[in-house]
């Protein structure tokens, strides 16, 4: 597949050659929270055919953002994990997905898809690391059958698929209302308030909850 070029001598464009072709950035973000086999990344992106996903892929190894590896015990299968280079284009992903929480976001469209694992990374794009400060603390999120947690620790979080091996508090939260909450600005503390979602665990680590993710309140492009 020719790779086009906006022949530019400037980091912006130059950055662009590398990660502006459709889907590609969304690669990125599947791989920023961990390698993916090729069907976990199908999976994810419904609508990339496998071709242009193979496509896609094959760009990211030939530029350095990529790399193949092998899944340890018991999976022991292939997978792709991105590169130091790949890792640092984190940052740029998050800030996009602040901005478009703020500035693009609004009511789900009937023919978009939703993905609950995409809350893993806009965990750490909501996170207000001053309401997290002295707060050490783990929550795990059950979000129908998708399970990820998150491990604040004084003001820095890391947030992963899976279940919390110990976790301080669970929140559980229907997949419907996750996605109200994702378009219309409310926070996890609101979701508890209004019976939409149940916590169980310690009620220290449970109030401390507010304030840790909230989403900016959404705004109007338009005049």
């Amino acid at each position: 597949m020719e790779q086009r070029t906006y022949n530019q001598y400037c980091a912006t464009a130059r950055t662009l050659d590398l990660v502006g072709e459709r889907w590609t950035l969304l690669l990125i973000r599947e791989l920023l929270t961990g390698p993916k086999r090729f069907g976990d990344l199908q999976a994810s992106l419904r609508g990339l055919g496998t071709g242009l996903l193979a496509a896609r892929l094959k760009h990211l190894e030939r530029e350095g953002l990529a790399h193949k590896i092998t899944l340890p015990p018991p999976a022991r299968t292939p997978a792709y994990a991105l590169t130091e280079a790949g890792d640092e284009l984190g940052p740029a992903i998050l800030e996009l997905a602040q901005w478009g929480l703020k500035w693009a976001m609004g009511e789900r469209r009937e023919t978009e898809t939703f993905h609950p694992g995409w809350a893993v990374l806009g965990l750490r794009a909501c996170f207000n690391a001053e309401a997290a400060a002295g707060l050490r603390a783990v929550y795990e999120f059950r979000v129908d059958d998708e399970v990820f947690h998150a491990r604040i620790d004084d003001g820095t979080i890391e947030a992963l698929h899976g279940p919390a091996q110990h976790p301080d508090a669970t929140v559980t939260i229907s997949e419907e209302a996750f996605v109200s909450l994702t378009g219309q600005g409310l926070t996890f503390a609101d979701a508890l308030e209004s019976g939409a979602a149940s916590a169980s665990g310690d009620s220290e680590a449970l109030h401390s909850l507010r304030g840790l993710f909230p989403l900016p309140p959404p705004r109007t492009r338009k005049a």
